[in-house]
């Protein structure tokens, strides 16, 4: 199982979510530690783990086909109770291999979820766009991170991918529920994050990738 959690405007909270559904995951009774694949660079800041200072995703992206076939599994580091694939240091392109990437993922026999990030907007490269949106949209669970607000929606609506499901990331004071944000978009809202301080603190103490607070397990749980 593959599941994609991207945005599409930023500030949503995806790398969050994606992080805390891994982390779900790796608690499930007899599961493998599932693989969370870093596309959009911010996963070891949130888990509260060193920087990788290896190969990632983005040296993967460029490499021949001809490389060993295990050369994939050969970036993964540990990272709490789950592997994590970094990024990379380098510029994420090779829209031709994203394909490649989606369908070895998608072959693993454990779970696997990616930030993809953000997929529309300024400052991003077209190729980067272009990996993150191949990878968001071959994941049989395509799962949109959005805030109930109308720009947030509007962009999702224009947005290159269409989702599977929607994890909305509710904040006090908004006039739109998750019956509007499904009615919008056409997709079931899977899962509803409150806005809890235990939230914020976990991420800036470092502590979510070891002490994933209770509230946020709860929320993501539907769609783990």
């Amino acid at each position: 199982m593959v599941i994609s959690c991207w945005s599409a405007k930023g500030g949503s909270g995806t790398t969050v979510v994606a992080a805390a559904i891994a982390s779900v995951l790796a608690g499930a009774p007899g599961a493998a530690p599932p693989l969370l694949v870093d596309a959009a660079g911010e996963l070891p800041l949130v888990l509260g783990i060193p920087e990788p200072e290896g190969h990632g995703v983005t040296d993967w992206l460029q490499a021949p086909a001809e490389a060993p076939a295990d050369a994939l599994a050969r970036l993964e580091v540990p990272a709490g109770a789950v592997a994590l694939l970094p990024r990379g240091q380098g510029p994420l392109a090779g829209a031709e291999r994203a394909s490649v990437l989606s369908a070895l993922l998608a072959a693993s026999a454990r779970s696997v979820v990616i930030d993809c990030g953000l997929l529309a907007g300024p400052g991003l490269a077209p190729d980067e766009l272009e990996v993150r949106r191949r990878l968001a949209a071959a994941s049989e669970h395509s799962l949109l991170v959005s805030r109930p607000c109308y720009l947030s929606l509007r962009r999702a609506v224009a947005a290159p991918v269409h989702p599977t499901g929607v994890v909305l990331v509710t904040e006090p004071g908004r006039a739109l529920g998750p019956g509007d944000v499904a009615s919008v978009l056409g997709v079931p809202v899977v899962a509803t994050v409150p806005w809890d301080q235990s939230v914020a603190r976990a991420v800036d103490a470092g502590l979510l990738g070891c002490r994933l607070p209770r509230v946020l397990a709860r929320a993501v749980a539907g769609a783990a």
